[in-house]
């Protein structure tokens, strides 16, 4: 069932893709999710310098301009909430955090998002968080790397920075397990399904 937002979303909820295509299959085949329902991608909500809220997400596809550079390109990019929604074919899920940012956070989550804007999309580190061994071993050696990230990491690294959800390897969380984690942990509220 299908439900419509009752008001707007807040700094820092996250917003889940679930896709028809084979790319949304195989991504979530390979993080144990069900092709067609589970999530293929997400993004996180943020503000811009001048306090609007948008979608933040790091992407190959660049359908519209971004609302902080005003380019089109691959990468880390924020977009309107209401013509993402509109322009995704797929299924999009609403995660509310459980409780509003403080000022202080949103100002550290907008600052953070900002920064990342023109940041390049990590294919690599993409196919690198699948599976459930090799993420974990993988982030026993290496360090932090922000200077090309995906869409989780991207979200998970925007958490952790404003001390929501503390991790320090953000490329170890895939879509479905990221959302996976904030809901055990209770960060965000069940999905509701938007579109």
């Amino acid at each position: 069932m299908i439900q419509e937002l009752t008001r707007e979303p807040w700094p820092g909820d996250v917003i889940g893709f679930s896709g028809h295509g084979l790319m949304s299959a195989a991504v979530n085949l390979a993080t144990y999710g069900w092709p067609q329902s589970s999530l293929s991608h997400i993004g996180i909500i943020g503000e811009t310098s001048s306090q609007e809220s948008h979608l933040y997400e790091s992407t190959t596809l660049c359908n519209e301009p971004c609302k902080v550079t005003k380019d089109i390109t691959p990468g880390v990019q924020a977009h309107d909430f209401d013509s993402a929604v509109a322009a995704y074919d797929g299924k999009i899920y609403y995660y509310r955090l459980h409780r509003p940012l403080y000022s202080h956070e949103n100002r550290r989550l907008t600052s953070f998002l900002i920064h990342m804007i023109y940041t390049q999309y990590d294919p690599v580190g993409a196919a690198g968080s699948a599976g459930l061994i090799f993420p974990w071993i993988k982030s026993l050696w290496s360090r932090e790397d922000l200077s090309a990230v995906f869409c989780s990491e991207l979200v998970a690294a925007a958490l952790s920075n404003i001390g929501i959800f503390p991790t320090t390897k953000p490329a170890r969380w895939s879509p479905n397990k990221l959302i996976r984690r904030l809901q055990l942990y209770g960060l965000v509220y069940p999905a509701r399904r938007i579109k």
